[in-house]
């Protein structure tokens, strides 16, 4: 999904909610501390390949280097290049400062929440973008759950939040400020 089809799913999806919740996601996405300490996990069935590449781009072309993530393997072939030799070993690892980012549609095997479990007691922030399945989401700081049948895709929600993570905030001009202002204390303007 290219940015136009995006911008096009955020301008259908406008008053759902979801544009501003996955903006607040983006926003707890940019918090890890360092290049690298983003990490992706998803299932032994999915790995969330195609989050990973997608927030590399946003790390690139933003500037943000903290959202180049690390793509966690459940089975990582010993000849693949390092950055896809990463495994689960790497999830016991992760602190206080870095972000583990689980990406499950279907439901979680219990190894995974027993890692998420441990990262979270060391002090990892652990956010989820999940299919309603609340193991994962009980384990979480924050989490998304994309619910069958929504108004968005597991796809789209994907989309969504990796273009939200490199987003850069622009600071709203006095004009706009005190147009909100204005319909905070008036409230909205209603044409005939």
């Amino acid at each position: 999904m290219d940015s136009g089809s995006v911008d096009f799913l955020r301008e259908i999806l406008a008053e759902t909610g979801w544009v501003e919740r996955t903006r607040e996601f983006g926003l707890a996405l940019r918090a890890t501390r360092s290049p690298g300490g983003l990490l992706l996990v998803g299932t032994p069935e999915e790995e969330p390949w195609h989050l990973t590449a997608h927030l590399g781009d946003e790390a690139r072309l933003s500037g943000l280097p903290q959202l180049a993530p690390t793509l966690v393997r459940w089975s990582p072939p010993p000849g693949a290049p390092a950055h896809l030799r990463v495994g689960l070993d790497r999830v016991r690892e992760a602190g206080r400062g870095e972000t583990l980012f689980v990406v499950a549609e279907g439901p979680a095997p219990v190894p995974l929440l027993e890692r998420v479990d441990d990262a979270r007691r060391v002090g990892a922030t652990i956010l989820a973008l999940e299919g309603a399945h609340p193991e994962v989401a009980g384990l979480a700081h924050d989490a998304i759950a994309v619910t069958p049948g929504g108004p968005v895709s597991f796809d789209g929600a994907q989309h969504l939040v990796s273009a939200a993570a490199g987003e850069i905030p622009r600071n709203a001009g006095l004009r706009e400020r005190l147009a909100r202002l204005l319909e905070k204390v008036t409230g909205p303007q209603v044409t005939d």
